[in-house]
């Protein structure tokens, strides 16, 4: 995903919130076209969950979960609404295959209540004239265990995801997060504490909780709850070197 964000709760260190920041503009700095050593890369920072078996009772409740999901974009269809009631752009000025809208009042709530009327992100499309509105994102805490998120959102349906193993470069390498032959950041070759402390680093092994996302307006089931690039204006890539792992 090219820009997830800050929504997990309020009290967020400037230090960390600056970790935030600057993963996030890793991401955007490659923009659509990653290389493929970044891409390589990439399966190291992010942590997919397994799609489960399906049952009858999953699909009933992610069915619910798309409806809710409509009802809740319908009064944002006009993005200026959305900023009328106190949505943000996050990282406005950067090109991104989507925006992410974000209530962060719904982000902290969210952290222990799921309320599918309440996505913590409103997911546009940039047009000429404004903004596309396309889908939601749903997020849990970082600590939710896959069962807390499956009774969320399923696990059968919707892969569920986290950015991790994320390494902070030292002062003066900020260049070491961007290119092909980058080392720092979510787009790093460096994907381990070791590694981390032995470039003179700072390693985290979460920047964000758990997070899915949800196209409503697809008709194709597989494109509702899409993970990968398509000319849909979803900004998934492809996860199939990204199977489910065990947590840190």
């Amino acid at each position: 995903m090219i820009l997830e964000h800050a929504m997990q709760h309020r009290s967020l260190t400037r230090s960390s919130s600056g970790i935030l920041l600057g993963a996030f503009l890793c991401l955007a700095a490659a923009g659509p076209s990653l290389s493929d050593g970044s891409m390589a890369h990439m399966s190291g920072h992010m942590y997919m969950t397994s799609l489960r078996s399906p049952n009858a009772a999953d699909l009933e409740k992610a069915a619910a979960v798309v409806s809710a999901a409509k009802a809740a974009m319908a009064p944002y269809q006009d993005y200026r609404k959305a900023l009328e009631d106190g949505y943000k752009i996050f990282l406005p000025n950067i090109p991104q295959p989507q925006y992410h809208f974000t209530n962060y009042k719904y982000g902290l709530a969210a952290i222990w209540h799921f309320d599918p009327l309440k996505p913590t992100s409103l997911l546009y499309k940039k047009t000429a004239d404004g903004y596309e509105l396309v889908g939601v994102m749903y997020t849990a805490r970082v600590g939710a265990t896959e069962q807390d998120i499956n009774e969320r959102v399923p696990l059968s349906v919707a892969r569920w995801h986290q950015h991790i193993n994320f390494c902070k470069a030292p002062m003066g390498q900020k260049a070491g997060y961007f290119g092909s032959n980058a080392r720092f950041g979510l787009l790093g070759s460096i994907t381990t504490k070791d590694a981390c402390t032995a470039a003179g680093g700072e390693f985290y092994p979460h920047v964000l909780g758990w997070m899915v996302h949800v196209y409503p307006y697809e008709t194709d089931p597989g494109n509702i709850w899409s993970t990968n690039d398509d000319d849909h204006g979803h900004d998934n890539m492809d996860r199939s070197t990204m199977p489910g792992m065990k947590m840190n």
